[in-house]
């Protein structure tokens, strides 16, 4: 068969993202802190990008940037031709890019924009936490061991799990640090008394035991038998058989319960392995005379605008002239989706609030069924968008900090064919097991019955179950006090 070349014309359709569309699209997804730190960036990287003054008025000539949001995009062509400095710098500033995004008047006090600041407690800032490992390091620094112990020491540390719990034999422990396992046990045993006291323990036992030890409790022998060898006996409230063994009653079993429960069983899950987050929402939802007010959280987020010192550099390279060009263009870019990036999560957030009124009115128990394609169809908007713009976005509210995610939920169907959101069932069901006699603890199908009267939903028992688990919320059996 010969080989030949040949011409064909063929005619596909392809969707092609451009630059400007991924970067809209990313800028969406992005958190507060990871948005400040990519402007940062960009900052730092294009000349022509500054940070504006804020300032609660608009110089006489300036534009508000809603302008400048609603033209038209430019063509394919007049990308490939760039962007005159002089056309972009007219309606680049971004001096007052909130604008009517927020839904409280232009002309509210300082006083007013001074609350947010007051909702702003310390506890949404970062706060620096002790990791485990450097907790102990610390502590056995200043102790009197040599550094080849230092060194066994070490290595045990590092074989912790996020409980506290050694997780390596000492045969590996010992054949790494290439010392005994008579070495290991006796630096185990050091390492085990330090703080969080049972740190390092191999099972729960040893790590009780540890704690009773240093706490002086352990001569006691039936204190001692109870942890060693009874505690799926109290776990799961088999009393009669112990009473029977160790000659006790209930109330001399009940104080050796107490002492038990005020041991530590994970001593080591205190501490982050890092620093701990701690979230500042993207949105306030005030309630100001029977209605609400959405305000952006703009903290920390510089005002951009589009500098001038070339504006009137004419006499340049061509090199210098496309660079140029492709940098303003770059900026006026990401000018336009920050700008849009606040009025989509603006958007939405004004959507959540109609579907969810009764949520902001009375609390959880109301939250109603919401997917995302209702919000996507209220506010003209493709789903996409609106699951980027709700993902690690968090909003203030009268009854507490929720991610946007959270008045997702889905629909429970009740008797007079109405629906209950799943958040509603799942905060009924902890009320309810709140206010239950811990003696007599409410089981799974009793939480059906009641939630039949309450809500009238007809819901399985394997569900409650579920709902039970996702709450922390252990069994009833669990839960039951014999006291």
């Amino acid at each position: 068969m010969a080989l030949e070349l040949r011409q064909q014309l063929k005619q596909t359709q392809q969707l092609l993202m451009s630059p400007q569309l991924q970067q809209a699209i990313k800028l969406l997804q992005m958190s507060r802190l990871e948005l400040v730190e990519h402007i940062q960036q960009e900052l730092l990287e294009n000349p022509f990008l500054e940070e504006a003054p804020s300032s609660p008025e608009l110089s006489e000539g300036e534009e508000n940037f809603a302008e400048l949001n609603n033209e038209s995009r430019p063509s394919q062509g007049d990308e490939d031709e760039g962007y005159s400095y002089e056309e972009v710098a007219k309606n680049g500033d971004w001096e007052d890019y909130l604008g009517e995004l927020s839904s409280a008047p232009r002309t509210s006090t300082m006083h007013e924009y001074e609350s947010i600041e007051d909702n702003n407690f310390l506890e949404t800032r970062y706060a620096e936490k002790s990791s485990l490992d450097a907790h102990l390091m610390w502590q056995l620094r200043l102790s009197s061991l040599n550094e080849k112990e230092i060194e066994i020491c070490e290595n045990i540390i590092g074989n912790l799990d996020s409980c506290g719990y050694l997780r390596a034999e000492l045969s590996e422990i010992a054949e790494s640090s290439k010392s005994t396992e008579e070495e290991v046990e006796a630096l185990l045993y050091k390492v085990q008394r330090l703080d969080p006291v049972g740190v390092a323990a191999r099972t729960p036992q040893e790590c009780l035991l540890t704690q009773v030890e240093v706490l002086k409790y352990d001569r006691d022998p039936i204190l001692v038998d109870l942890i060693k060898y009874h505690l799926t006996d109290l776990e799961t409230h088999r009393y009669k058989p112990l009473l029977r063994k160790f000659h006790l009653d209930m109330d001399t079993l009940k104080e050796y319960l107490d002492i038990i429960q005020s041991l530590d069983p994970m001593p080591g899950a205190s501490f982050g392995e890092s620093e701990p987050l701690y979230v500042s929402p993207d949105v306030y939802v005030f309630a100001s005379d029977g209605d609400f007010v959405i305000v952006l959280n703009d903290e920390d987020i510089p005002n951009l605008r589009l500098n001038d010192f070339l504006e009137n550099s004419n006499n340049v390279s061509a090199e210098v002239k496309d660079f140029t060009n492709k940098k303003i263009a770059s900026a006026s870019w990401l000018i336009k989706s920050l700008e849009q990036r606040k009025r989509t999560l603006y958007k939405v957030m004004e959507s959540i609030v109609k579907f969810q009124r009764p949520f902001f009115e009375e609390g959880v128990d109301k939250l109603k069924p919401l997917i995302l394609k209702d919000i996507a169809e209220d506010i003209e908007m493709h789903e996409s968008s609106v699951s980027r713009i709700t993902t690690n976005k968090y909003v203030s509210t009268p009854h507490g900090v929720f991610e946007l995610k959270f008045f997702f939920n889905s629909a429970l169907s009740s008797d007079d064919g109405d629906s209950v959101g799943s958040e509603s069932v799942k905060a009924l069901i902890k009320k309810m097991i709140s206010k239950e006699d811990p003696k007599n603890p409410l089981a799974d199908e009793k939480l059906c019955e009641l939630l039949k009267q309450e809500i009238g939903v007809d819901i399985a028992r394997r569900t409650v179950a579920k709902y039970r688990t996702a709450l922390n919320i252990p069994s009833s059996s669990k839960r039951k006090q014999r006291f």
